[in-house]
């Protein structure tokens, strides 16, 4: 099933994000992650996709496994800032040959080793450019991300929208935001898109704060607003690991509750491969989730 569709049959879209582990571990740690995943019933689950190296083949099979064996939709992610058409190609080939309809199309972060061997010139620069050629392909369903406080890379919010406007009209079906921890800042965001005439599904990307110095990094990196209220459990807990992981779901819980008040299409909880936290948070939203669902 495309994804899109999953959006015209339900009132809020939930789904999960794993990551295949590095290349020189087990891939059968993932699949245990997945066991313990499936009973939560997610409406898709997406694979991350490894910046070149041999990782990537891993999204492939892992979302294969996803899709033809736990009979759950599976989102693979593609990138292609490092990639050759020719390798975009033959990923394309490969998920089509498993069945895989659904790709979420991203530029993809620059690999921080300083002696990789990027094509010369770019075949890719933009995740707009991935788009369009994922787009002639046909029978995929296209996912892009979005970034409710503005991409940190680029100058201004509204100029960011604008890429997104762009991006979205050479042939999006949904989208899914990078992480955030104030919901306001999201609500904003649905507005300012909706004046630019975007008009597809979007998922609020949720991430459980479960460790301080990795909220830290990760909120450096993406340029996203920690609230004080976040900040004050941080503060009182990062020294007793077993609270701030209570307190950090009880936090994601409380997003979600809020999100699908305001009625968001989807919720994208980024597990960072934490089954018992993802069973935690979706099981204190399943009775109202089935209530919406009626």
């Amino acid at each position: 099933m495309k994804i899109k569709d999953l959006y015209e049959t339900k009132s809020t879209v939930i789904s999960l994000e794993i990551f295949p582990p590095k290349w020189d571990s087990p891939i059968e740690t993932v699949f245990k992650t997945l066991d313990e995943l499936k009973d939560i019933n997610p409406d898709f689950i997406s694979v991350t996709y490894g910046a070149g190296g041999k990782a990537k083949d891993r999204t492939v099979e892992i979302a294969a496994k996803i899709k033809n064996e736990y009979n759950i939709e599976s989102l693979a992610h593609l990138t292609c800032i490092s990639s050759t058409k020719e390798q975009v190609r033959e990923c394309l080939e490969e998920l089509r040959r498993h069945n895989i309809e659904n790709i979420l199309a991203l530029r993809g972060d620059i690999p921080e080793d300083p002696d990789f061997d990027f094509p010369e010139p770019l075949h890719y620069q933009y995740a707009a450019d991935l788009i369009s050629e994922v787009k002639e392909e046909g029978n995929f369903c296209i996912g892009a991300a979005c970034y409710p406080e503005g991409h940190v890379e680029c100058e201004s919010k509204i100029r960011d929208v604008k890429y997104l406007r762009d991006k979205v009209s050479v042939g999006v079906d949904f989208l899914i935001t990078q992480l955030f921890f104030d919901n306001e800042l999201f609500f904003r965001f649905m507005e300012e898109i909706d004046l630019a005439g975007i008009n597809i599904p979007v998922s609020a990307g949720i991430m459980p704060v479960l460790n301080k110095n990795q909220i830290e990094r990760m909120t450096k990196l993406s340029g996203c607003y920690l609230p004080n209220k976040l900040k004050r459990i941080l503060d009182r807990y990062e020294n007793n690991p077993a609270a701030l992981k209570e307190a950090g779901e009880a936090y994601a819980i409380e997003q979600i509750i809020d999100l699908m008040a305001w009625g968001v299409r989807g919720i994208h909880l980024y597990t960072m491969n934490k089954s018992d936290t993802a069973k935690r948070i979706i099981g204190n939203i399943e009775n109202i989730r089935k209530l919406q669902n009626r």
